[in-house]
This record gives C-alpha cells, structure tokens and sequence, in this order.
C-alpha cells in the first residue's frame, strides 16, 4: 500500500508543479514563427494560455486548471491508504481514457476545450499505465508457514 500512496504523492506534486508552470509565462512557449497560438496545434474553443509547458506539453488555462486540481487531489489522497488506493484507481481509468482521447483527431482537444495530443498522450498514458497496475494488480502473498507446498 506504501507505493501507492507514493504514486498519489508524486503524482499529484508532478500535477500541481505542471499546472502552475503553465500559469507562468516564461515557462510556456510557442513554436518559432506563431503569434498567438502554435502553427501545428489543433484550434480551441479556449486558447486563453494556449501554448507548450517547457517547450513539451500543449496545455491552456482551463488545461493547467485541471492539473493544479488532479495535483491537490493527489496530495491529498496521500494522507491516507484507502484515499490513495481511490485516487490511483481513478486516475487509471480517467488518465487511460484521456490518453486514447488524444490519439484521435476528433477527439483530441477533448472537443475543443483542451489539447491532449502530443507529449500529453504519451505522459497520461504512461502514468495511466503505471496507475493501473499499482492501484488493479493484486499484490503477492507470502506465506508464513513452513509446510511444502506438496503436501
């Protein structure tokens, strides 16, 4: 239960840190060449802070929202064995789904909203990924006894 109280930990501080660099403007930039909004990005409903975290991740204002959120949720499920195993759970299958969203053209703005193509699909899928078997897999159990297995 200890790893997935640390999943939620650092994950939610992983979340929380991307979602203020993405309120800080010298941390968000734009492809050489674009005035408003990256040449090669999908066009929003909602390009308020339209732009890449660090060069690598597409996000907008709602987008950072949304990861300062998933972040304090994650610290906070820390606090507890069940809140974490929760978290994780949800994150799997929330984050599995968003990473499959941005996989399609139709689909990978979550309609207009936010963008989730790019390096957002292959970093919601990884930690979906790493969610699922940390919060689904069902840990080994040790026996104590010191009878064989034969008998």
């Amino acid at each position: 239960m200890t790893k997935i109280r640390y999943f939620a930990l650092i994950t939610g501080i992983l979340f929380l840190l991307l979602g203020i660099a993405g309120f800080i403007p010298g941390l968000v930039t734009l492809p050489a060449g674009a005035p408003t909004v990256a040449v090669d990005a999908p066009r929003l409903a909602l390009d308020s802070g339209y732009g890449y975290v660090l060069g690598l991740f597409p996000t907008n204002s709602l987008h950072n929202a949304v990861h300062i959120v998933v972040g304090l949720l994650g610290i906070a499920a820390y606090t507890s064995a069940s809140g974490a195993l929760v978290f994780t759970r949800g994150y799997a299958i929330a984050y599995a789904l968003i990473a499959l969203m941005g996989l399609f053209p139709f689909s990978n703005t979550t309609f207009g909203v936010m963008p989730i193509y790019g390096n957002n699909v292959w970093l919601n899928g990884i930690t979906a990924a790493i969610a699922a078997y940390l919060g689904f897999s069902k840990p080994i159990e040790t026996s104590t006894s010191s009878t064989p297995d034969n008998v």
